[in-house]
């Protein structure tokens, strides 16, 4: 069942924890493996890289997310209050010093909480345990209730109602941040595998990496992901990285690389080491997406690293973005968000379902002898009627025919043999020739995806269904306007997507079908 947002919100409003504790909605189940799923972009480009660098001899490792203010003084010396301009620093709660009173008790009778001697030594106990950092603040409210031995929901009043001081708490900023470049995290790894690993040591890491963009854009992301590896050896030199890039570009499918070395380097490389890798496919403009340069050995020394590191890092977002054909990192990395909403018309095809389906052997040789004995028969003038099937159904034996009472017309109508189309975000009932002159039928009939639903396949299995379930039934299909007319359904999302766009779904025309089954 769907839910009641309003209806919800007001009761949330009114009482939350009753509200909690009594709105709980649960089905039958939902899973079903019905195809494989779709992964992101992103994270396709992610494992291409991640299986270049594995192929190329590197291991993989995961580098710190969170580092301290003085790393940046370490790696940039001066230039570092620039860079810290563009972190994120991190903040956190105080635990509060709570104390029990008067005040308080008067108020935990209030919310019909226990005030006995022995809880309220107990509730303080807990909330010094919290204040220590003995227990963390999403467990709080159960150690109050495992505690007092009440429910969940009056544990998280006391919270709110007795004790306004969790309310008022203001983050204390601290001196560490997230990581804006790998670089920062890389020092630190390299200190501590210098000596436990054979040289040269070859290593990638691929992650977040944050920036204080003033704004998100087509080209900047406050969160994206960068590929990055070193190799610290003695003998490692600038045209290691040269190969490096060059093999991890060309296995991407990249033709055209360029070098650039860069005027102004980052102060955590040594000067004139610092190089912009440009790249290009197909007929595209040059990009840069790759970054190398051998780290300062002054930067170095401050971890006491004794051995030369070559540094590489590759945007991932801008490789996938030519890989792929996206403009915007936006649309790339959220669709969701950012992407316009497409459905092809291959998608839609598989929101368009049946009603109703036999299930049994007889009702789909029922469907069957339906279909055959309609098209043997359509152009037989009316009033007429023809045996398509005579068998066994439920234990007894029954006839199944199809019929015209109608004088002086076909045994069916026109549009029984059209055929449904998606094109263009629309549905479209497209007969097997002519009205060439409504534009939409034109187009369908020529660049449409074709379903291989005709009318008439559709009603079949609708009238089976029913005769396998029921016996005895009359059934009579004669104007159609709507899907549900020829026994077909389309998914919430799919009609949701054609209103979006103003498509249409036209399936109007003249079916004319009757079939009738009754027991002999």
């Amino acid at each position: 069942m769907k839910i009641n947002i309003k209806e919800i919100l007001k009761k949330a409003d009114e009482d939350f924890e009753k509200a909690w504790k009594e709105l709980v909605i649960e089905g039958r189940g939902a899973f079903k493996i019905r195809r494989k799923g779709n992964p992101h972009l992103i994270m396709e480009t992610i494992n291409k890289l991640r299986e270049i660098y594995l192929d190329l001899g590197f291991d993989e490792v995961i580098n710190p997310m969170i580092v301290d203010e003085v790393d940046i003084y370490k790696q940039y010396g001066r230039e570092a209050p620039a860079i810290l301009d563009r972190c994120y620093y991190l903040a956190t709660l105080p635990r509060p010093d709570i104390g029990i009173g008067k005040d308080e008790i008067e108020k935990l009778k209030e919310i019909g909480a226990p005030i006995d001697e022995e809880s309220i030594k107990k509730l303080k106990n807990i909330l010094h345990d919290y204040k220590k950092g003995k227990i963390d603040g999403d467990d709080l409210v159960e150690k109050i209730s495992e505690g007092l031995n009440i429910e969940d929901t009056l544990a998280l009043k006391i919270l709110n109602d007795v004790f306004p001081q969790f309310k008022k708490l203001e983050p204390i900023p601290s001196r560490q941040l997230l990581r804006s470049h790998m670089t920062s995290a890389w020092f630190l790894t390299c200190a501590a595998v210098q000596y436990k690993l054979e040289k040269p040591i070859m290593l990638f890491s691929i992650g977040l990496r944050a920036r204080r963009e003033q704004k998100e854009d087509e080209k900047h992301l406050r969160f994206h992901h960068v590929a990055s590896s070193i190799i610290m050896d003695e003998e490692v030199s600038i045209e290691d990285g040269k190969i490096v890039c060059n093999e991890i570009l060309k296995r991407l499918g990249f033709s055209e690389i360029k070098f650039e070395r860069k005027k102004v380097t980052a102060k955590y490389y040594a000067p004139g080491t610092e190089y912009e890798v440009f790249a290009k496919l197909g007929s595209s403009d040059w990009f840069e997406v790759i970054d190398f340069g051998l780290y300062s050995p002054i930067a170095l020394a401050r971890y006491e690293i004794e051995y030369p590191v070559l540094n590489i890092g590759i945007g991932v977002e801008r490789i996938a973005a030519l890989l792929y054909g996206y403009n915007d990192v936006r649309e790339l990395s959220y669709p969701q968000f950012y992407g316009e909403w497409i459905l092809s018309d291959d998608s839609l095809v598989k929101h368009i379902k049946f009603i109703e389906e036999p299930k049994t052997k007889e009702g789909i040789l029922i469907e069957k002898a339906i279909i055959k004995t309609i098209e043997e028969n359509k152009d037989a003038n009316s009033p007429c009627e023809f045996i398509a099937y005579e068998g066994k159904i439920l234990g007894k034996n029954i006839v199944v025919k199809v019929f015209e009472k109608d004088p002086n017309v076909k045994l069916v109508g026109p549009a029984a043999f059209n055929e449904v189309y998606v094109y263009n975000g629309n549905i479209v009932g497209v007969p097997e020739k002519g009205l060439e002159e409504i534009e939409i039928i034109k187009e369908a009939r020529k660049k449409g995806i074709r379903t291989g639903i005709r009318y008439l396949d559709a009603i079949a299995k609708a009238a089976a269904a029913r005769i396998e379930k029921y016996g005895e039934i009359e059934m009579r299909v004669k104007m159609v306007k709507q899907l549900s007319d020829i026994n077909l359904s389309l998914s919430d999302v799919a009609l949701r997507y054609i209103t979006s766009k103003r498509g249409r779904i036209d399936i109007r025309g003249p079916v004319f079908i009757g079939i009738y089954s009754k027991y002999v």
